[in-house]
């Protein structure tokens, strides 16, 4: 239903035609952000500015108006004055309202109030607003309050969420500088960017349910991919040492704060390492990244004083769940383990078995004690389909995850490379799957034909971006780290 002031808009956008005037420009040429402007003000200069922006206040006084314009920059002061501009300019003043954009020109004053003011001589109306934005009242600090505060409508409008909160736009800012770092990092030492597919004829390198769709033109049903490491991995075959991809992964999974379908991954190979070189070479490449983007090694965050210097902890899997948990891995029963997760209410038990409930307890009960960074280290072979056996410990897999403030941020392996035992784990999952496990991964012949080519030793990251956002920019929900997320359709 259209409001009152959306009828008030469109007729004066009616009334904008009939005088003249187009209410949707073309182009305007400007000379200066607001900042530079402002930044740029000198006493008795009288050079002319050309800004544009979005009007975001308006105050008029009979034969003058004053109001505020405001771009990506920040935001300056305007001066309508009608014995300058002429009558009838100056009455379409009055046909503006908060939102339209605006182009103006003119010299740079102060006001009595000592603020830097911009007298405009002529303006131009490049884009009128037909719905008013949830801009609420801007205090003395230049925080807004009222603006669009429900948290679904502002992932779904997030345009209108980004151009009433200028917090918001910051946020997707260092998103940005995030991403540029990663790459900047990588590409620095001596890592290739390649682009693997998206659609797939096999999904693998992740245990999740994909998304899936049918291919006309080859008569095939293809996935979109839940990992980029399969791929990646036969980059190494053919030669390419050090590999990495930051792109989007598709899981057909529910949503949580800390999940959404389609999300940011980067993915980096090296040809002859392993984990432990992978680690080392992952907490250069956070602690780079937190010094790079705000200058130092600590950072509050989420209640918590998170420190981001060198070494990380390092902790190992099967001790943490029995300090946590009172479980030994090796002894415990699948009754024992859900025992243990009756105790913290985890719901559908029943359905939980085997690997999935050993993974089940170590979220419950371990990973919201990890707070400062930690690697956790060398997980049990069922969790870890393909990474290699820990060296003098069969049970285990050469793996680690890396977390902070309870949130899984990384995960590596030393990569499987011998393609008979690689069969025989793919089998294993396929047998899960058989048992009704559809997030078991499926058998890939071409990725292993592959690795029968031969795979150099390799040692493999996964970097939930988003995730790291989260933590780097005081989010609570992933939703609020992208800037389309998935929500139910209205």
């Amino acid at each position: 239903m259209t409001s009152f002031v959306e009828v008030a808009r469109r007729e004066k956008l009616q009334e904008l035609a009939r005088r003249g005037v187009a209410a949707f420009a073309y182009r305007f040429d400007r000379s200066h952000s607001a900042e530079a402007a402002v930044a740029a003000y000198r006493d008795g200069d009288p050079t002319p500015y050309r800004l544009a922006g979005r009007v975001i206040a308006l105050r008029p006084h009979g034969k003058t108006t004053f109001g505020h314009l405001a771009d990506q920059s920040g935001k300056i002061q305007l001066y309508f004055k009608r014995d300058v501009l002429g009558e009838e300019p100056y009455a379409v003043v009055s046909l503006l309202d908060l939102g339209d954009f605006l182009g103006v020109e003119g010299p740079l004053f102060r006001t009595n109030s000592g603020e830097i003011t911009l007298r405009v001589e002529r303006f131009t109306l490049l884009a009128k607003s037909l719905r008013p934005l949830p801009l609420g009242k801007e205090d003395e600090s230049g925080v807004r309050h009222g603006a669009l505060a429900d948290a679904e409508q502002r992932a779904r409008q997030r345009y209108a969420d980004l151009a009433v909160h200028a917090e918001v736009r910051e946020l997707f800012r260092l998103r940005s500088r995030l991403v540029s770092a990663i790459r900047a990092f990588l590409d620095a030492r001596g890592y290739l960017e390649v682009e693997t597919p998206v659609l797939q004829p096999v999904y693998g390198g992740a245990n999740a349910r994909p998304f899936t769709t049918f291919y006309e033109a080859l008569d095939a049903t293809m996935y979109l991919r839940i990992a980029d490491e399969l791929y990646l991995k036969r980059c190494i075959v053919g030669g390419l040492e050090k590999v990495y991809e930051i792109g989007h992964d598709f899981r057909n999974e529910g949503l949580s704060r800390f999940h959404n379908p389609e999300f940011t991954m980067a993915e980096w190979y090296q040809a002859y390492a392993d984990y432990e070189v992978m680690r080392d070479l992952t907490e250069e490449l956070i602690v780079t990244l937190v010094t790079t983007l705000f200058g130092t090694h600590t950072l509050e965050r989420h209640g918590a004083t998170l420190s981001f210097e060198r070494p990380f902890a390092r902790r190992d899997y099967d001790t943490l769940v029995r300090e946590a948990a009172g479980l030994d891995l090796a002894a415990a029963s699948e009754e024992d383990l859900r025992r243990a997760l009756g105790r913290r209410n985890v719901a559908d038990l029943e359905q939980l078995a085997g690997a999935k409930l050993v993974d089940a307890v170590f979220k419950a009960y371990v990973e919201p004690t990890l707070v400062q960074p930690t690697f956790v280290c060398d997980y049990p072979v069922a969790l870890s389909p393909l990474a290699k056996a820990k060296r003098g410990d069969p049970t285990k897999v050469e793996r680690w995850e890396l977390f902070i403030h309870g949130r899984e941020i990384a995960n590596a392996f030393s990569e499987l490379n011998d393609p008979e035992e690689q069969r025989r784990r793919f089998e294993q999952q396929a047998g899960l799957r058989a048992a009704g496990d559809d997030e078991a991964q499926r058998l890939d012949e071409d990725f292993l034909r592959a690795l029968e080519y031969g795979m150099p030793p390799t040692g493999g990251v996964g970097l939930g971006v988003d995730r790291l956002l989260m933590i780097l920019g005081d989010q609570a929900n992933i939703r609020d780290v992208i800037l389309f997320p998935m929500l139910r359709p209205e």
